[in-house]
């Protein structure tokens, strides 16, 4: 009897850990879908801000499919105009007009500069990338520790503050080390219509770039369905047709 009440305690964690463990993963999905549509397009603006004063501004329009497709394309300045992105899972492209065929980039780069990676500009779902370790809960939001799936993704570990209505505040994200990389804040909810209420500003900063800060600002957020084709390598070339 003795040995089975000491037993107990083991039995019980072996159950409630994967099951706490999956309802962490089920709030990050929430999570997900409160924060992009499965499919959509959007328009935004990246401000990347310098210690001395200093401003770069780029607008794109993005197209997402799914949790981990996402094509984007440059709209301003002028001598990035035409510039696409493709990111399919782990695997991301840029396209140059009248440069020749797509290059390989990563998500640990930043193509346009600034405190944003390319990871953070084609963000997939949450979802995609880690699993819950860990779910506390206080009055007023959820605070999950995410772990990546594999060592391919930008972060190794996140800590992620939402509201209780599956709204995203604020990310911290750090290294296989331990070492908070960046934190993005989630700002200003907005109604875009068709049911899609989200933050309509991120703010990026970091304690290894500092005094740096790096914006971007939704103007349109709207579901929208999308071929398979849209996210290939032979369309980079074409996504501007995609606008109406």
């Amino acid at each position: 009897m003795k040995r089975m009440l000491l037993l107990l305690p083991l039995w019980l964690a072996s159950v409630i850990g994967p099951a706490l463990a999956q309802d962490g993963n089920q709030l990050l999905k929430r999570i997900d879908e409160k924060l992009m549509p499965e499919s959509y397009e959007s328009y935004r603006k990246l401000i990347n801000a310098e210690p001395n004063g200093r401003k770069k501004e780029f607008v794109f329009y993005t197209a997402k499919k799914g949790k981990d497709k996402v094509a984007m394309l440059y709209l301003s300045p002028a001598s990035e105009k035409g510039r696409t992105t493709l990111r399919l899972g782990d695997n991301m492209w840029l396209y140059i007009p009248n440069v020749g065929k797509p290059i390989r980039i990563t998500s640990l780069q930043s193509i346009t500069g600034g405190v944003f990676n390319n990871a953070d500009i084609m963000q997939v779902d949450y979802n995609a990338e880690y699993d819950v370790e860990k779910t506390e809960e206080s009055e007023s939001e959820y605070i999950l520790t995410l772990k990546a799936k594999n060592k391919t993704v930008a972060y190794d570990k996140l800590k992620m503050w939402a509201a209780k209505d599956d709204i995203l505040k604020k990310v911290e994200c750090y290294s296989a080390s331990g070492m908070l990389i960046k934190t993005l804040e989630f700002k200003e909810l907005k109604d875009f219509g068709q049911g899609v209420v989200r933050p309509s500003v991120i703010e990026t900063y970091s304690p290894l770039y500092k005094g740096y800060l790096s914006t971007m600002i939704y103007s349109q957020v709207k579901p929208r369905t999308f071929k398979e084709e849209v996210f290939t390598i032979n369309y980079m070339s074409r996504l501007e047709g995609l606008r109406k």
